[in-house]
């Protein structure tokens, strides 16, 4: 009998070797470019198709891989998932399981800190030789502590971030369509609110939404003049849950101070995007998930479920619209 067959899509931004080197006993694996014939070929025998979403996973694509029984991402985010294909076909889809988590939450913390502190103008100073020394009439540095920090997406990632700002001493609120108990909201230690009043309370605005038709520009002009006049937004989400052009307004008119981001509308971003040249905006380009350390993480995961699946059990991390 023929070993269960594992197609790996190989797009440049795993680590291959450590994927081989976890892949269970018992599997073949198959690195495929998630493109072209060998891909298809390698498909139409596989069980399990690891790697992060492609646009090629289509109904035609699984018509060609009649016996796969689970699509296990490498990422936390789905948006280029084709969702109704894989429900016609009857094959679930599982995200990474929080592999990224820590990463991604320690990431949301470094952007906070950087536009607090305005970092990147600081670093620039001290290159072009602009000492400014302990100087106290400087204004816009702000510590986070005692500051108000708002969430709207307490997943996984979420829940981290929380925790993390916590340990800054800040006042946690959030904003989540599935609502913590007060239990949990205890210990946690943080306190449902709206989204209007997330957005009005919060000098820092955080999100951790998946990228869903109700989210894509969840954060208008509407909702930026909602929010306090110099208060700061972080994004290491998806670029379309905010209104990138409502957003470069925000900060050009100078009603808010400031905007850490790792994701944009359009990736790689522009060279004419003004967020590239915006005062007191700091911008990652799309990295806050991936690290050295989370790369086992990743593929334990993402073969653990192929483990259970090919068990007969239910696989882990199913996403919302398939579950």
């Amino acid at each position: 009998m023929a070993a269960p067959r594992i197609v790996l899509m190989d797009n440049g931004l795993s680590d291959m070797e450590v994927a081989r080197s976890l892949c269970p006993a018992g599997f073949e694996l198959s690195i495929q470019k998630p493109e072209g014939p060998a891909f298809t070929e390698a498909c139409r025998e596989a069980e399990y198709l690891v790697g992060f979403g492609h646009r090629g996973i289509d109904a035609a694509f699984y018509r060609g891989a009649p016996r796969l029984r689970l699509l296990q991402l490498l990422s936390a985010g789905y948006d280029t998932v084709d969702i109704e294909a894989a429900r016609a076909a009857g094959v679930p889809v599982c995200n990474n399981g929080g592999a990224n988590a820590t990463a991604v939450s320690e990431h949301a913390i470094l952007l906070m800190m950087a536009v607090c502190r305005r970092l990147v103008w600081q670093h620039a100073s001290v290159v072009a030789g602009r000492w400014r020394g302990n100087a106290p009439t400087q204004a816009g540095i702000f510590e986070m502590r005692g500051k108000t920090l708002g969430i709207v997406g307490l997943g996984t990632i979420g829940r981290k971030v929380a925790r993390l700002a916590n340990a800054f001493g800040m006042r946690v609120i959030y904003f989540d369509v599935k609502r913590l108990t007060e239990a949990e909201e205890d210990a946690l230690d943080v306190r449902f609110r709206l989204l209007g009043e997330v957005l009005r309370e919060c000098d820092i605005l955080s999100l951790h939404v998946p990228l869903l038709p109700a989210t894509r520009h969840m954060i208008g002009a509407a909702e930026l003049a909602a929010m306090k006049r110099g208060s700061f937004v972080v994004n290491t989400c998806r670029g379309p849950v905010i209104d990138e052009v409502a957003l470069i307004a925000a900060l050009e008119s100078g009603h808010l101070g400031g905007a850490g981001l790792d994701v944009f509308d359009v990736e790689p971003t522009p060279a004419d995007n003004p967020l590239l040249t915006g005062a007191n905006v700091v911008l990652t380009p799309h990295l806050a998930g991936p690290t050295a350390d989370n790369q086992h993480a990743r593929f334990r995961n993402a073969f653990d479920n192929c483990q259970r699946v090919a068990r007969g059990e239910k696989a882990l991390w199913i996403i919302p619209e398939l579950a």
